[in-house]
């Protein structure tokens, strides 16, 4: 983290904290408040289909959700904050938590996800997704060192995510590979470079991608976790596994 990234992240929680003291004499009820803010947002955000305002630890600031965007909102509606909200004692980024709720909600609700897995022999201590794109440099890095991951006890769950869009030479890619016989096979040898063989079915490749983008994906290789937690980028199997660990053990720390 660099020292203007640090500094940016402590403006913004002083300023939530500055805002925060001048509104605790709001005796507001709790449902007017959330009421007022909501309207509010309505106003600036008039065609979102999803506007959902909850408390925050901080005295006077709402969390509102709005679609899949996380912004913050003083009881009187009259400040919006957009930033990381951190817990400085606890060294947590209850941003980040939100968003990780909301990508959990998001999972949950996918029936069928129709994904490309590729699994250690035996039960897998950890189980991701990965979004990924035929033609992306390090997501066949990743992908080339699939072996190295289900050694590790990582599970790997494919998504598609073609980032040149719907209907884009990737895009299709990825629809022959699904369409293949032998998905496993087909994905290694379009992530070698090969061309796979022009396919067509019924696909999973646009619903998987607008999957990514309401969970905030906009790169690619982008690891979502079980808790909902988005790794974006390349990691190695190892340090993937150390950093999966040290978020199961910050998890078993919470109240």
């Amino acid at each position: 983290m660099t020292k203007l990234f640090f500094a940016r992240r402590v403006m913004v929680a002083l300023l939530l904290l500055v805002l925060a003291s001048a509104l605790q004499a709001d005796g507001r009820s709790d449902a007017s408040a959330f009421s007022a803010a909501e309207a509010k947002l309505r106003q600036l955000a008039p065609s979102a289909s999803t506007i959902a305002i909850s408390e925050t630890p901080v005295p006077g600031l709402l969390q509102a959700q709005i679609e899949n965007e996380i912004v913050y909102i003083s009881s009187d509606g009259k400040y919006l904050v957009q930033g990381a909200l951190l817990d400085i004692d606890a060294r947590v980024n209850l941003t980040d938590q939100a968003r990780a709720g909301l990508r959990r909600t998001l999972f949950d609700g996918v029936e069928n996800p129709r994904e490309i897995v590729f699994s250690p022999e035996g039960e897998p201590d950890y189980s991701l997704v990965v979004f990924t794109d035929i033609d992306c440099g390090y997501c066949r890095k990743l992908h080339n060192e699939i072996d190295d991951y289900t050694a590790a006890g990582i599970e790997v769950r494919y998504m598609a995510f073609p980032r040149a869009g719907i209907g884009s030479p990737s895009y299709e890619k990825y629809v022959s590979v699904w369409c293949a016989e032998d998905q496993q096979a087909a994905l290694t040898l379009a992530k070698n470079g090969s061309e796979p063989e022009p396919l067509q079915c019924d696909n999973p490749v646009l619903e998987q991608y607008e999957i990514g983008q309401q969970a905030g994906v906009t790169g690619t290789p982008a690891i979502i976790t079980a808790d909902g937690t988005l790794i974006p980028g390349y990691m190695p199997a190892q340090a993937l596994r150390a950093r999966l660990d040290a978020l199961q053990a910050a998890s078993s720390l919470q109240p």
